[in-house]
């Protein structure tokens, strides 16, 4: 029943009053109802129509898309019909509310403007339609489910520091060429002597030949291997700034792959808690961050404890040579000292081994809070925890490990950076 058959009552009502009699209420309900009745009978029914979904182009978080319902009316009568393109919340749908008539065989198409506010696959909702006739005073309705889904890549917000990451590591190359020898760096060229060169670059057959001093320059070798391991276990879904750690790590892994590919590197991705979750490789890919973005799309956190023993069996078994191995996790003290350290020699013996970890930002706002007691206990206990993850990385580096802890935003550029200092020095 729709809103006209409620004015066409209230309508009824007016000779009620004028002729307030038995017969008269009778005639007035009367009519009332075969109204309704006629008019049911001219609503077309809604099976008669065809409905399709056409999702848009998959696009990173922040960024907006559409999807287009195409309608075909299939039957031979005039519809009228008022259609809800409805969409999960996450996806951010716009005005799915519509009006259209439709000749019979006629088709249309619904633009449903789309703000995602979470990655992942985001799946269309059901479309209702509502059918009514020229009176309007029945509606059929019927919500029907039409599959399609838009996929939200992760953001990659870092990537406007990847120009200024590439540019220093060029910078640093050429630097290393004249000032660095390190010990996985290629032979580049010779030139001639000058103040500030390290002595033990000098070719003394060349310098000989040439009767002047002459050196070697050296250039860090491409085509190396990089494992970058992203934890998806319980600690990775604790909130942390406007994401989670999970967010956080993957900003760190898509800048990482794609300053190392650029430089010529292999970058190969795993991400696991209990089990391995996804993996995806630059091998051969025409666009590396894209395709890991992609693989990275469907993945979420678990309530999982990480098995660090089947990872680091998976990181083996990716790369037999040796590799740079980046585990991104998160710095808890117990977890760490429980579970990853024990496996830690076991890559170290083949890898150079790097762990990231994402800083909590509330703790450095809850160490300066000085005002109660309440407060002063509270800035005690993020100071320990602090102080905590300090020693951790002392032990880390112990053990030949480098380590990175720094905020979510900050946590890809540090990254980037440990990497090329690595890379120019020869410590990949």
């Amino acid at each position: 029943m729709t809103a006209r058959l409620f004015l066409l009552t209230l309508l009824g009502l007016v000779p009620i009053m004028l002729v307030p009699s038995w017969p008269t209420a009778l005639i007035v309900a009367g009519v009332i109802v075969i109204a309704a009745f006629v008019d049911f009978f001219l609503v077309p029914r809604v099976h008669g129509l065809e409905l399709q979904r056409t999702p848009g182009p998959m696009v990173r978080l922040g960024d907006g898309t559409h999807s287009t319902l195409t309608l075909l009316n299939g039957s031979t009568r005039r519809m009228r019909i008022h259609v809800r393109d409805a969409w999960v919340p996450s996806a951010g749908a716009v005005e799915t509310r519509s009006h259209h008539v439709l000749e019979p065989g006629e088709q249309t198409e619904v633009r449903t403007e789309l703000l995602p506010v979470r990655r992942g696959a985001l799946p269309g909702d059901l479309v209702t339609v509502r059918s009514r006739s020229v009176l309007g005073l029945i509606a059929r309705q019927k919500s029907i489910d039409v599959p399609a889904s838009v996929r939200v890549l992760p953001p990659f917000v870092s990537r406007r520091e990847l120009p200024s990451k590439t540019q220093k590591l060029r910078e640093l190359e050429g630097r290393s060429a004249v000032m660095i020898r390190g010990m996985g760096t290629e032979f580049d060229s010779l030139r001639d002597y000058v103040e500030g060169d390290d002595v033990r670059s000098i070719d003394w057959r060349a310098s000989a030949r040439a009767q002047d001093l002459v050196v070697k320059t050296w250039r860090p070798e491409k085509d190396r291997r990089v494992v970058i391991v992203v934890d998806s276990s319980r600690f990775s879904a604790r909130r942390c700034g406007e994401g989670t750690v999970f967010d956080a790590a993957l900003e760190a892994s898509l800048l990482l792959t794609a300053l190392a590919t650029g430089a010529g590197d292999r970058v190969d991705v795993i991400v696991a808690d209990a089990r391995v979750r996804a993996i995806a490789s630059s091998h051969r890919a025409h666009d590396p961050v894209h395709d890991l973005s992609v693989a990275l799309t469907p993945v979420d956190p678990e309530l999982y404890e990480a098995n660090w023993e089947s990872i680091a069996a998976s990181v083996l078994q990716t790369s037999r040579q040796q590799a740079l191995v980046v585990l991104v996790t998160q710095l808890d003290e117990s977890t760490v000292a429980e579970d990853l350290l024990p496996v830690l020699p076991t890559l170290t013996a083949h890898h150079r081994v790097v762990v990231a970890g994402v800083e909590d930002p509330t703790l450095r706002d809850l160490a300066a809070e000085r005002g109660d007691v309440e407060e002063i206990y509270t800035a005690a206990a993020a100071e320990a925890e602090t102080l905590a993850t300090a020693s951790l990385q002392t032990r880390l580096r112990g053990l030949g490990v480098s380590s990175v802890h720094a905020l979510p935003e900050k946590l890809p550029g540090a990254l980037a950076d440990l990497y090329i200092r690595l890379k120019v020095t020869g410590g990949l």
